[in-house]
This record gives C-alpha cells, sequence and structure tokens, in this order.
C-alpha cells in the first residue's frame, strides 16, 4: 500500500467522523426539544457509528504497515478486528435503543409535532447519503472491510431514518405511538446490521476457508500452468481479508533443479495475482509416488 491509498483511506474516516458528528449534534437536539423518542434513537444510533469511524481512523491505518519483527506476515489481521468491534458496538446500542423504545411504548407523554423534525430528517439522510456515496468511491480501489462496514452503516442509517420519518409523521396525523414504535423498528435494524457486520468479520479472524468457487479457481490457476500435472493437499483460508493459498503441485521429477525452481517462483506468481489471494507458498513433488495426504484430490 503506498502513500496515497493510505491517505485516501484516511480521509474517508475522516468523513465519517464529521458526518456523524455532525447528524448527532442536530437530529439531538431537535428531538430532545420536542421529545421524539424515534428521532433520539437515530441519534444515539450515530454515536456507535461515531465511535465506529474514530475506531477505523485510529487501527484501520494498521493494514498499511509492511511487515515487522512482530508480524512476520504484516497487519492484514487488524482491519477485520475494527470491523468486527465496530459490529459489536452497533448490536450493543441496538439492544439499548429497543429497551428505550419500549419504555416509550409504555409511557403517558408522546412527542410534539415540528416541522423541525422533518428539517432534522432531511439533513440526516442527505448527510448520510454523501458520507455513503464518497466512502463507496474511496473504496471502490481499497478494498477495504473496515470501510466497507462504514459504508454499509451509512447506507442503513438512511433506511433508519426513512423509518423515522414515518414515526414523526404518526405524530403530525395524530398517532404518537407510531413515534416509539419506529424507534423500536430502527433499533431491531441496527441489532440485525451489528449482527452481520460482526459475523463476516470473524469468519476472517478465524481463518475461515473461501467458497467452492473461490477454491476451485486457486486449485484451476494451478492447473493451468503447462508443467503441472496435479495438486494435492490444497489448502485455501482466509488471513485477514486476504487468502493464504498453500499447495503441493506435481510435476515431472525428472526436471532440473533450476528448471523447478522456475516453475515453483510462476506458480506463486500466477496465484498473488488472482483476485483476493494476498499470498501463496507451493511445494513441488515429483508426479506418480502417489504418497499424498489426499490422495483423492488428485487431478
Amino acid at each position: 500500500m503506498d502513500d496515497a491509498e493510505q491517505s485516501r483511506f484516511a480521509r474517508a474516516s475522516w468523513v465519517n467522523v464529521l458526518g456523524n458528528a455532525a447528524k448527532i449534534v442536530v437530529e439531538g437536539a431537535v428531538g430532545l426539544a420536542f421529545g421524539s423518542v424515534a428521532l433520539l434513537a437515530d441519534a444515539a444510533h450515530s454515536i456507535a457509528d461515531l465511535v465506529a469511524s474514530i475506531v477505523v481512523l485510529i487501527w484501520g491505518q494498521a493494514r498499511f504497515k509492511d511487515p515487522d519483527a512482530t508480524h512476520p506476515h504484516g497487519h492484514s489481521r487488524i482491519e477485520p478486528l475494527t470491523a468486527l468491534f465496530v459490529g459489536v458496538a452497533i448490536a450493543l446500542l441496538g439492544i439499548n435503543l429497543l429497551y428505550e423504545s419500549v419504555q416509550g411504548l409504555l409511557a403517558d407523554e408522546f412527542a410534539q409535532f415540528s416541522y423541525l423534525l422533518l428539517g432534522a430528517l432531511a439533513f440526516a439522510i442527505a448527510d448520510m447519503y454523501a458520507v455513503y456515496w464518497y466512502t463507496k468511491r474511496v473504496n471502490e480501489d481499497l478494498g477495504s472491510t473496515a470501510l466497507s462496514a462504514l459504508a454499509t452503516d451509512c447506507l442503513n442509517d438512511i433506511y433508519t431514518s426513512l423509518a423515522v420519518v414515518a414515526g414523526v409523521l404518526g405524530v403530525l396525523l395524530g398517532y404518537p405511538l407510531l413515534d416509539p414504535l419506529a424507534g423500536a423498528l430502527v433499533s431491531v435494524l441496527v441489532v440485525y446490521q451489528g449482527v452481520s457486520i460482526g459475523r463476516e468479520n470473524v469468519s476472517y479472524l478465524v481463518g475461515a476457508a473461501p467458497s467452492d468457487e473461490q477454491r476451485a479457481a486457486v486449485r484451476e490457476t494451478i492447473q493451468s500452468h503447462p508443467d503441472v500435472q496435479g495438486v494435492h493437499d490444497l489448502v485455501v483460508f482466509y488471513d485477514g481479508t486476504v487468502l493464504e493459498v498453500e499447495a503441493h503441485a506435481e510435476v515431472d521429477g525428472g526436471l532440473p533443479l533450476r528448471e523447478a525452481h522456475d516453475v515453483e517462483s510462476e506458480l506463486v506468481d500466477m496465484l498473488r495475482a488472482e483476485e483476493d489471494v494476498g499470498d501463496a507458498h507451493v511445494h513441488l513433488d515429483p508426479s506418480g509416488v502417489g504418497e499424498w495426504k489426499d490422495a483423492e484430490e488428485n487431478n
């Protein structure tokens, strides 16, 4: 990763921090002024988003560090760890918002309607769409799971704000219970979003296997080399957000050492060029020996 990419990552993170801060101030102030549970829930959701954005800003840039003595394979797992923190924070806040919404349903006092409520929501939707658009645009080349989590959160913020609009319109039309009901809906969506982000990034952290299609593509790449006669003991797993490949390729046992070395280097380069593959380790074996651990995988 070069300095330009790190700078773009930092700018996108800052845009998320400032965008969420602005949403919190506007929705929080108006929600408090008119007692809207739904608007306060939407603003509180953005507090978790703000914390998540700050965490991505601080921790997320570790992905750009080169391997060192303490992290010989690089720092790629820091990013899914950051995104996992985002997901957990969002889910916990959603549970709290659901509790507050239920309390609002049981309360005797409801929100007072004001067009400022709709104005604050219009600002929130426009604000989050701008942040979403910018984050997605920056992340097209970076492929950051942390920025992807923030962009998804921005998009979900728009949906939750639309739900709050329905609650505020309910207050206008004489159905004040719609305000805490909208808050409850927002809360459920927030919890679902947090759990989804968490599950995805746990798979990166525990070294989960990729899809069958990705594994098949790796095998096909190895077998496409003209000197490879078979593949066995193929292992493909996530190391952070990228794939690690370990494989034994079968070649003619009579190949001179220098030619065998060239074949191995070519295979590693071919695999590293594959989408989502970060590193590859290839061991060459003479074909026809038939003593492999995974003999059924040959050819």
